[in-house]
């Protein structure tokens, strides 16, 4: 064991589902790489999100997600908690004595396109009109509808195995409209097997399960923005456990930890909860300077606010994020966030 670790189990908290269990694998190796003789354990944790398969957004949102997770951490009965940075609520402050000690590389943020494994369609173009495309996200969604105003969008959560096999259900690659419904509208949120189209899911989730052969469209960042923190894992533990903190400071990768930051200070100063349509990227550009797209919609996409800022102090990047939403709300972001008003 290292010096500056002590001859103690680190306890690996997780959720449950088969993504965050190879997620933790990875952190994992990450952790033996460091040190081979390091004893770890995974500590499967069911959370609220896990529990509840509908709407998060009347329930507690995206803090279902990370709740059981950090009261576990804060207990000690877990010594470190993996999220993914884009399911940490961006209204709800950290809990007392916990801290953010590492910001794994980031992997691709790209939304992709999902089609049932018969289906000819190569592009959301080839789907036909009316087509119910699954996504629970409300950033998707109203993207998607820009593009695409007849499609309709059908809520649909749960593991992304669990929604390829509701997919795969369709035996002709679509399902003609039984009932009138408004374009643009949502279905039943228990979609039945072959109720859908196609899924929008994101690229680092299925290439993490070895599903990127699925993959039809990839749709770039120009077409679908992302979800602030997408593609980011981070890894929390205890304010006073300096031991597993210094650990963990060895898988910081510093150029993730600076784009994040300007995208959550950004989500933050909008005060952005679960059922907000807020997408927000960052990149380091090649002379070292911040680029930070933000952008906030109405429900249907039809209204927006967008930014697209550079910093000229490129190790500030929190003056970033805080810069890009004045300048939404400037234009109307809060009465989107708050009400789905257009503007």
């Amino acid at each position: 064991m290292s010096a500056d670790f002590p001859a103690r189990e680190l306890r690996i908290g997780t959720r449950t589902s088969p993504m965050a269990l190879v997620q933790t694998a990875h952190v994992t190796r990450l952790l033996h790489q460091l040190d081979p003789r390091l004893r770890t354990v995974t500590v499967p944790v069911r959370t609220e999100a896990d529990l509840w398969q509908g709407d998060l957004s009347g329930t507690g949102g995206k803090e279902l997600f990370v709740k059981a997770l950090d009261a576990r951490l804060q207990s000690g009965d877990i010594d470190l908690a993996l999220h993914c940075l884009k399911d940490v609520p961006g209204d709800v402050p950290l809990r007392a004595g916990l801290v953010v000690a590492a910001h794994l590389e980031r992997a691709d943020v790209r939304d992709v396109l999902v089609v049932p494994e018969h289906s000819a369609a190569r592009h959301l173009g080839d789907l036909p009109p009316g087509a119910r495309i699954g996504t629970s996200s409300v950033r998707r969604r109203a993207q998607l509808l820009r593009t695409r105003p007849d499609l309709r969008i059908v809520p649909v959560r749960g593991a992304v195995g669990t929604r390829l096999d509701l997919l795969d259900g369709a035996r002709d690659g679509h399902v003609e409209p039984d009932t009138p419904v408004e374009p643009g509208a949502p279905d039943d949120p228990k979609a039945a097997p072959g109720a859908l189209d196609a899924l929008v899911l994101a690229s680092a989730g299925l290439a993490r399960l070895g599903l990127t052969h699925r993959v039809r469209q990839v749709f770039e960042v120009e077409e679908l923005l992302p979800a602030v923190g997408a593609g980011v894992l981070s890894l929390e533990c205890r304010r006073d456990d300096s031991a597993v903190a210094a650990l963990l400071d060895h898988l910081n990768h510093e150029p993730t930890l600076t784009e994040a930051t300007a995208e959550r200070v950004m989500l933050q100063g909008l005060r952005g909860h679960c059922n907000s349509p807020i997408a927000g990227y960052c990149v380091t550009g090649p002379d070292g300077r911040l680029s930070l797209r933000g952008m906030v919609f109405s429900p249907d996409g039809t209204a927006f606010a967008q930014v697209h800022l550079y910093s000229d102090a490129p190790h500030d990047p929190a003056a970033l994020g805080a810069h890009a939403a004045t300048e939404l709300l400037s234009q109307g972001a809060r009465s989107l966030i708050d009400t789905g008003v257009p503007l």
